[in-house]
């Protein structure tokens, strides 16, 4: 039976990842057609940088895929089936901000997690419910949001607050990279490889990984002990998370084994678990931030340039799982695949042990009609008690967020693990909100110097 090709918009079309996504999409034809692709973003400065490069991916795959760049919402979403989101409000001169503020008062800089991930939230939240405001008023009635858009955990909390009908999927790449280093040290392909994980979005943990019915996490635990989550010679990381700095994180995943060794974690854990570690080991001057816009952006800016004055394409970018996934999982949406992805859904019982409506990353079969989690039962007290501290940091921030509270923010900042006391947390929330007058809510603050503000 012949598929109906879809309307697709890629909201923050202006994304160096886009081209990699779009690439994706090229060779994945067959399973996902496509009559049109979007690109929307509100840099539209940016977007015509990126959209040459993106157009030739489809003309070296496509004649007939119209494709449209547009910074308005009307043109971008009128009748669309599907749109993948993937907006950095603030682009990656906050991000510079996010890292390096926290590093001033010795706290980890990181972009999704610690006090990073919650300035991030704090300018993503309205503007992902503004986007899907937008979507439901314009495209298909069954539209579905895939939704790749940081701190993943918190703008999943807030849809879930403000916009829970929405018909938006979580998604995160993070979980799925470290499947494909876990497949390469098992010499296997990386669909081969099923999954039992439980927690929150870059904080979680994998507990079975089986490969034929056989549960092989004894044999990579044995190889992390050795070589972190990397292939002896490192040669299984795509580009994307290959720099050196992710070199350091899929190594640092030895550490934590070697301290709890039941599950295997999530990189990211190990913000909050060895944040002084961490801390120590970056360049307050130069962090992430600057190492991404020295590499991945300056890189294929380059090229696009280059395409421009001689119409050849360097090879710039790359096709890796950040891609593949998206597109796995639209897929999986159209045409009811019911395949099993880690995706970030409403509890309702897949961990049992944790509030029912939190947003939890868990193993679910992809329907149509959306995700069905997979129930992992209760999980041991210390991870619960993790679990928990860091929903009630990401709960908070998200109520600071929809109530304008000062306090409330500040809560959120105190609870996360990265920051060890409530002056580290003021000092950096105050000096985060100056950074982030132009983004943030503004945040009043009930009580000052334990007096009712009038």
């Amino acid at each position: 039976m012949k598929k109906s090709p879809f309307i697709l918009a890629i909201a923050g079309g202006g994304s160096t990842y886009t081209p990699g996504i779009v690439k994706s999409l090229m060779v994945r034809l067959a399973d996902f057609p496509l009559a049109e692709i979007r690109l929307y973003d509100i840099d539209s400065q940016r977007q015509q940088i990126i959209a040459p490069v993106v157009e030739k991916v489809i003309r070296d795959h496509s004649d007939s895929i119209k494709f449209t760049v547009t910074s308005d919402a009307e043109v971008a979403f009128s009748q669309a089936n599907f749109v993948f989101a993937q907006m950095r409000v603030g682009q990656y001169k906050m991000r510079e901000q996010d890292e390096k503020i926290p590093l001033r008062h010795g706290v980890v800089g990181q972009e999704t997690c610690g006090p990073g991930g919650l300035a991030y939230g704090l300018r993503t939240i309205l503007p992902m419910v503004e986007l899907i405001d937008l979507v439901e008023r314009y495209a298909d009635n069954n539209a579905w949001i895939v939704n790749y858009s940081n701190p993943a955990a918190i703008v999943a909390e807030g849809v879930r607050r403000l916009r829970p009908q929405a018909r938006v999927l979580n998604i995160c790449d993070m979980p799925v990279a470290a499947m494909r280093n876990i497949a390469a040290i098992l010499g296997v392909d990386r669909h081969q490889v099923t999954v039992d994980y439980f927690g929150l979005n870059h904080f979680g943990w994998f507990t079975h990984l089986y490969v034929d019915g056989v549960d092989r996490l004894a044999e990579v635990r044995e190889h992390v002990a050795r070589f972190g989550l990397l292939t002896e010679d490192a040669a299984a990381t795509d580009p994307q998370h290959a720099d050196p700095s992710w070199v350091k994180t899929w190594r640092n995943i030895k550490p934590i084994m070697d301290h709890f060794p039941d599950f295997l974690p999530n990189p990211y854990l190990q913000y909050y678990l060895m944040p002084n570690q961490i801390v120590e080991h970056q360049d307050p001057d130069y962090t992430r931030a600057n190492e991404v816009m020295d590499g991945r952006e300056k890189k294929l800016f380059a090229a696009a340039a280059e395409y421009q004055q001689t119409g050849i394409l360097p090879d710039a970018f790359h096709v890796g799982v950040h891609g593949a996934f998206i597109v796995d999982v639209a897929c999986s949406l159209a045409f009811d695949l019911r395949q099993r992805h880690l995706v970030i859904v409403e509890n309702r019982g897949a961990i049992a042990n944790l509030p029912y409506d939190a947003m939890v990353e868990v193993p679910a079969y992809i329907t149509a009609q959306g995700p069905e989690p997979v129930r992992m039962g209760n999980v041991p007290q210390f991870h619960r008690a993790l679990l928990e501290q860091q929903l009630a940091s990401e709960q908070l921030l998200v109520e600071a967020t929809m109530e304008g509270s000062y306090e409330k923010a500040l809560q959120a900042f105190t609870l996360n693990r990265t920051v060890p006391t409530m002056q580290h947390a003021k000092a950096i929330l105050d000096e985060m909100i100056a950074a982030n007058q132009d983004y943030w809510p503004a945040l009043k603050q009930a009580f000052k110097d334990g007096q009712p503000q009038s």
